[in-house]
This record gives structure tokens, sequence and C-alpha cells, in this order.
């Protein structure tokens, strides 16, 4: 089992390391990289040397007690010490220099992993659990350079992938029972800390949308007024919308009677089936007003997504325990969501769709801790994060990889955000 364990490592870290070069210097030159395209991102030289400075940290040093490689650079990849408008100005290391780091600690981390255990009491290394962790952190990176990549306002470089896939709708909405449900895992060895402990949640009966909003309900929304009508707004909301005079969705721009966008340095008309996204927290929740309905709590977005009623527990991903590309829209494989229909295979035991991947979802949840909640193994991967000032999104989105798209995965942000890729469905009382 150890040496399932080492391959199966070794090659995601493999394939995450391919990732970030083909989202950096495969594609991009050294201006390029070291450019800041928006003070809200980081030059993407500065995400590629931090991952390897991260694996660096936890892999090498907490792993196995090795001496630094280079601690003259650690405050320069502490995402806490500079934040990221500040990050230009710092003495960041060169594109190739950054490269060879990489290439050093990988070549180290490989090494040790020969002969690493992973069924020791110490909880770092058991069931591999730092050596996870450092995957999913790099693929996280991954997430956010597309997200700088869709800042960039150059002409298109990446792939766009296969076409989203088509489907046949199906009901607008599904029913969710009440009652108790198993929220949060025990037993997934992926699992990162806020999604601990498993613990039980009740909640009354809901109904949710089956899908994603799409474009074309939000640009209804949009005809109707919603952007100028304050009534749909919270009071933060319509300063927020005030303050930076948005009238539609990131990356929308007005073209005749219509609206178009821009996908990753591509001009194109906007598909009316595909899932709204570039949408914040506030601009949800004012469609959802508006709509007569609200956006569904954590609690209610994870049991519909996941709670197996006959079985008594829940599941990894909504259709099942493993992930095939059937399921969802995941890991990059198309720069766009789906259309509304898509993917039946990959629906929750109530019938909703489109749950995992497609667009990270807003819920009215502020991110806090689950009961009997550990920080491990340092409190600012979540627990200085949590309080009233992040909101929940769950799912993940098309740019997610599947490893980090587990139902229970837990994301969080400003209300403000709209460079993530993200969207939303709504939810009513029964």
């Amino acid at each position: 089992m150890t040496e399932q364990i080492r391959e199966l490592l070794a090659d995601e870290l493999g394939r995450v390391r391919e990732r970030s070069f083909g989202l950096t210097t495969s594609v991009l030159d050294d201006r390029a990289l070291t450019a800041q395209v928006s003070p809200l991102m980081s030059p993407l030289v500065w995400d590629l040397a931090h991952v390897g400075n991260y694996e660096e940290l936890w892999l090498l040093r907490a792993a196995t007690g090795a001496e630094p490689l280079r601690p003259e650079i650690d405050g320069l990849y502490d995402a806490f010490e500079h934040p990221r408008a500040e990050r230009p100005a710092l003495p960041l290391l060169p594109p190739k220099e950054a490269r060879a780091y990489l290439a050093t600690v990988r070549a180290r981390v490989l090494d040790t992993l020969e002969h690493a255990r992973f069924d020791t009491d110490d909880r770092l290394t058991r069931d591999a659990f730092v050596y996870r962790m450092v995957v999913q952190h790099e693929h996280m990176h991954d997430e956010t350079m597309l997200a700088t990549h869709q800042l960039r306002t150059d002409a298109a470089l990446l792939d766009p992938g296969a076409p989203a896939r088509a489907g046949r709708p199906g009901p607008a909405e599904v029913f969710v029972p009440g009652g108790p449900f198993t929220m949060g895992t025990d037993r997934d060895p992926w699992a990162l800390d806020n999604e601990r402990p498993a613990h039980t949640v009740d909640v009354p009966a809901f109904h949710l949308d089956a899908e994603p909003v799409s474009n074309a309900r939000f640009g209804a929304f949009m005809a109707a007024g919603g952007y100028g009508e304050p009534r749909w707004w919270t009071t933060e909301g319509w300063e927020w919308r005030t303050t930076s005079g948005k009238r539609a969705p990131g990356f929308w721009t007005r073209e005749g009677d219509g609206w178009v966008r821009r996908r990753f340095g591509r001009t194109e008309e906007i598909p009316p089936d595909e899932a709204v996204q570039h949408v914040c927290w506030y601009e949800a929740d004012a469609y959802a007003r508006w709509a007569g309905r609200r956006l569904p709590t954590e609690a209610e977005w994870d049991k519909a997504a996941l709670w197996d009623s006959d079985a008594g527990r829940a599941r990894r991903y909504p259709w099942g325990e493993e992930y095939e590309e059937r399921h969802a829209n995941l890991g990059q494989r198309a720069l766009r969501p789906s259309s509304d229909g898509a993917y039946p295979d990959g629906a929750s035991p109530y019938g909703a769709r489109r749950m995992v991947g497609d667009v990270w979802e807003w819920t009215s949840s502020d991110f806090a801790a689950y009961p009997g909640f550990r920080a491990f193994p340092y409190r600012e991967y979540s627990e200085v994060f949590f309080g009233p000032e992040y909101k929940v999104l769950r799912g993940g989105s098309w740019a997610t990889h599947p490893l980090g798209a587990r139902g229970t995965f837990r994301n969080w942000d400003y209300p403000i955000r709209r460079q993530i890729f993200a969207g939303f469905r709504t939810a009513r009382d029964a």
C-alpha cells in the first residue's frame, strides 16, 4: 500500500507541476511573467516561486527536517507578509532562477519520497497528508493563475479546450426534504482542516435550483433594471454597486443592443445557457431577491449535493465516490462553464446538476469553523479567515482540479470578489 501511495503522489506532483508551467513559463515571456496585470493578483512569477517555496517548507523542512535551501526568500513568498499589490516591488526570483529553484526542490522531494512512511503517529505524514496538502495548494494557485490570465488584456494564449458539453435541461428546481444529515468528513485523506470534523446538521425542507443560474436568467435581471433598484440589494451591496459603477458581470461589455464578453483574450457573444460567472456575492444576492428567492445556506448546499438518504451517508461527490470526465466540467478541459442540462451523470441524489464543476457557487453563509474544528497544520490556512468578512463558496469551477473538487471542499472570499470563477444557484423555503 505504501508503495502505491508513493507512486500516486509522484504522479500527482508531476501532473500539477506540468500544469503550473503550462500557465507560466511555457506560454509567457519574462516580461509578462514579472508584470502585474491587476493589483488584485500577483505577478505570475511570484505564484510560481511561491508554490516551490511552500513545497520546500512542508515536504522538505517540516516532513523530513531538511536544512533550508533558500531561507532568504521565505519572507518574499509569505502570502501574509506581503499583500498582492506590493509584490511587484519585491526582489523576486527571475523566471529562470525560479524554475531552477523549483527543479532543485522537486528533485529532493522525490528522493525523500522513496523512503517516506505514511503509517506513523505523526499527523503531518500519516496517510501522506502533507503531500496531499502540497499538491492541492499548487492546484489552487494554478486556478489563481488562470484568473490572472483572464485579467490580461493581451492576445489569447491559452488553448480553449473542448467545447462546453451540451445537454437537455430538466426540472427548474429540486426538492430537498428536511431532517438531519452528516456534513464534513473524517474519512477523506485529501480533506483539509476546515472540512473536518464530520458532524450532524438539521435543516428544514427547501427547494433548490436544479442548475446554476444561467447568463440568460441573469440577463433578465439586468434587463429588468436590477442593477438600478436599491430594493434588491443589501445596504453594503448597494454601496458596492454605486461606488463601483458595475452594471453587468465581470468582463461583459455593451455592444449595440446586446452584450459581449472577453474570455482569455477572445471577444465573443454571451452564450445564453451557460452558467453565469464573474459575479460577486452582492450581485448573486440581489438577483435572488429580485427572483423572489434567496441564496442557499452552506448546509443546504451541502445536503443537496452530497447526502444520500437511502445509504444514510454523504457521498464524496454528488454522483458517488469516484470521478470520471462524464460527471463534471473540471480541470481546465474547457475554459468556460457548460450549459443547462449538461452532465446528467453528475446529478446529486436529489437530482441537482453541476453542483461540482462549472462555477464556484456563492452561499449565504459566513465562513466559520465546524464544531470541533482543530487548525492543522497551521492557523493561516483557514482559522485566520473565519468571520463575517468572508462568504463561503462551494462546488469548484471548470478551472478547479478534480483533486480539489471533492464535495466537502470549502472555499471563501470577500463578497466583492469578481475575478474568481464564481456563479450561484438560488433556493426557497418549502
